[in-house]
């Protein structure tokens, strides 16, 4: 069973799904079942670079500046509201790693290429 706003990604083909609406059975792709991708809350190490940082409508990835290099970088920002209003950003290598929502963001996740989904 799926559950709302849960990730999955094919480890094939690298497609990524975001659930909409919660459902039954299994998410398959390339003749394969697509993984569930686990929210992060915390860093291995001290260098901390995944992890949304929230300031009441800004949400910053890492304490330490994310990377954005074409081999490593952060694909998107997604922020939440008190209300449970939801907007995701998408950037691109070179962009800053940080985007201004127009609402004071309650819950952020971010999705690395390399490191996977984040969630402060």
């Amino acid at each position: 069973m799926t559950k709302r706003k849960e990730i999955y990604k094919c480890n094939v083909c690298g497609n990524i799904v975001e659930i909409l609406h919660k459902g039954e059975g299994e998410l398959i792709c390339c003749k394969k079942p697509m993984i569930l991708m686990k929210e992060i809350t915390k860093e291995i190490d001290k260098t901390e670079k995944h992890k949304p940082i929230i300031k009441d409508n800004i949400v910053k990835v890492g304490s330490i500046e994310h990377p954005m290099t074409p081999e490593h970088y952060i694909e998107w920002i997604e922020a939440t509201s008190e209300s449970g209003q939801i907007c995701k950003k998408f950037l691109n290598p070179n962009e800053n790693p940080e985007v201004n929502f127009e609402f004071k963001v309650k819950s952020a996740r971010s999705y690395c290429n390399l490191h996977l989904l984040w969630k402060n």
